[in-house]
């Protein structure tokens, strides 16, 4: 196993509908990440499709967007871009499976023409979306093992302990967050979309509300802590800009295990961040350690139904 490789995060903001265009920038920006020596970089949760404007479509029209994995024009085009630059390339689109079924997928393309792919655990974007039932962890080629929760999956601490139980060094968390309409006042909430608009006149403005509770300041309340207490390095990718009636947040961070941000960015607009991990630091942080010192015996209430739980999509949506 390599002791150390270089990953990349990158905020964009996607348009919708428009694959054409998006891809461009997943095409821009994975060459910029190999030209700086990236082994890995990754792309926002439905970059390749557009996000949030999906709540709103009908079956037909998130058919027309979804796509086959990895025969799609997609996955195969971000294949070649892998094999092409060598480097890992993870994307979020719509997928669509043999049955017809839909999910909010992220594919992980990788330069000896393997893959990963993760259908997100609790999708609540479209009542005619499904939830995955699966967790993603996998080896890579650069000698490092990899997995993948997007957006929600990353705020339920059991999926990030079982990741880290499968062997993940690196948690792939892809997302559209941040500046969201969120039922909890404490919560995120409407970032000003005359600020964005305004962003080139008034840059200090946009990003004082990037950095403040709406964006980095919420993120600060847990992110971190998913990292630390499982002892994971988490590449954190996100949308910015608009997404349809809201203002994602950006704040492309690379966390390592103790928590510490290893580099971020609060640009509005698109851009990407770069940091070299060093594994060694996985076999000394106190995630690793407190793992060790499970007893697995006493956790079974974990797995028990409390009668408490509920969809994603009911919970998110519901106000309060």
């Amino acid at each position: 196993m390599n002791k150390a490789i270089k990953v990349a995060s990158v905020q964009m903001e996607h348009i919708n509908g428009n694959k054409v265009k998006n891809l461009k920038k997943v095409e821009y920006y994975t060459r910029k990440a190999a030209d700086e020596g990236a082994h890995i970089v990754v792309f926002p949760e439905c970059c390749i499709t557009g996000y949030w404007f999906l709540r709103k479509l009908p079956r037909q029209r998130l058919v027309d967007l979804a796509e086959q994995i990895p025969e799609g024009e997609t996955p195969k085009y971000i294949m070649e871009l892998s094999q092409l630059y060598n480097i890992i390339i993870g994307v979020g689109l719509i997928e669509i499976d043999n049955e017809g079924k839909l999910y909010n997928s992220y594919y992980v393309a990788m330069p000896d023409g393997t893959y990963g792919n993760h259908r997100k655990i609790h999708t609540f974007i479209s009542e005619h979306m499904e939830s995955g039932s699966e967790y993603t962890v996998f080896d890579t080629p650069f000698g490092c093992r990899v997995g993948v929760l997007t957006c929600y999956d990353n705020n339920i601490n059991e999926n990030v302990r079982i990741n880290a139980l499968m062997g993940a060094q690196i948690i792939l968390a892809p997302h559209q967050t941040g500046g969201c309409d969120s039922p909890d006042p404490k919560t995120m909430g409407l970032v000003d979309k005359n600020l964005w608009r305004n962003r080139h006149n008034d840059p200090e403005a946009i990003e004082s509300e990037l950095k403040g509770m709406k964006g980095r300041g919420w993120l600060m309340r847990w992110l971190p802590t998913r990292a630390h207490d499982n002892g994971v390095f988490i590449i954190f990718s996100n949308g910015i800009g608009e997404d349809d009636d809201e203002i994602r947040t950006g704040n492309a961070m690379i966390i390592d295990p103790y928590g510490d941000i290893l580099a971020e960015t609060w640009k509005a607009g698109d851009d990407m961040v770069v940091s070299q991990l060093d594994f060694d630091l996985i076999e000394i942080s106190t995630g690793k350690w407190w793992i060790k010192t499970r007893r697995p015996e006493l956790y079974g209430p974990l797995s028990t139904p409390t009668g408490l739980e509920e969809d994603t999509r009911k919970v998110r949506f519901e106000k309060r």
